[in-house]
């Protein structure tokens, strides 16, 4: 997870607001609204970070304050992310992201630039993701269920193919390497982003000791 920088919202749906009895449900221009978040969350799911697309077919709009209980959030567009289908249709085990959060109340939110979470989070070398804030932990794991094999085997994947690219006789230099996976060179992030920052910042730490 990285923190979202939150961009501008489509008009459509700040004109929908205005309407009387607007809600999520009438609101018609989805795909304007899906297009929106892909691009300010560069083409991540905001829990998980593989890729999404700005298609039905391949995200779902994530309401973090759930719609059951936060009726007049429900097209606020500081509430809304976009995330994996984190599989949908599968045993409940077998989900993750919005799909197996469902109603369940997140304790953090991916928006919060006064607490970011990628400065409350850990990525471990097997790929697992955790927290020292236990009811965050609890999140990553109950909630989220981040820590879904697949999602570990992931993350794990691509910090080796970075650590390996890396090994052609070259030294290490965070300062470079580090805007083209924390969102400071623009367009998309690589998918699970944040595993490569975590290690890239370490080192970066060591080398200023």
């Amino acid at each position: 997870m990285r923190t979202i920088q939150k961009g501008p919202e489509p008009d459509t749906l700040r004109r929908h607001r205005r309407k009387l009895g607007a809600d999520y449900v009438n609101y018609a221009d989805k795909a304007a609204l899906r297009q929106a978040l892909v691009t300010e969350q560069r083409g991540l799911c905001c829990y998980c970070q593989s890729r999404i697309r700005a298609m039905s077919e391949n995200m779902k709009i994530e309401h973090w304050q759930c719609q059951a209980d936060y009726l007049a959030r429900q097209i606020d567009f500081s509430n809304l992310h976009g995330a994996c289908l984190g599989g949908h249709g599968r045993p409940e085990r077998e989900q993750h992201c919005d799909t197996r959060k469902g109603n369940t109340a997140l304790c953090f939110s991916v928006c919060d630039p006064a607490h970011p979470i990628e400065r409350q989070t850990r990525f471990l070398g097997d790929g697992k993701i955790s927290a020292d804030d236990v009811a965050i932990d609890e999140c990553i794991n109950k909630v989220l269920n981040l820590n879904l094999p697949r999602l570990v085997a992931n993350r794990k994947a691509v910090l080796a193919a970075f650590q390996q690219s890396m090994q052609v006789g070259r030294r290490v230099d965070p300062t470079r390497e580090l805007p083209k996976w924390d969102g400071r060179e623009p367009g998309e992030l690589p998918q699970f982003a944040q595993v490569v920052v975590y290690w890239l910042t370490k080192r970066q730490a060591r080398a200023a000791r």
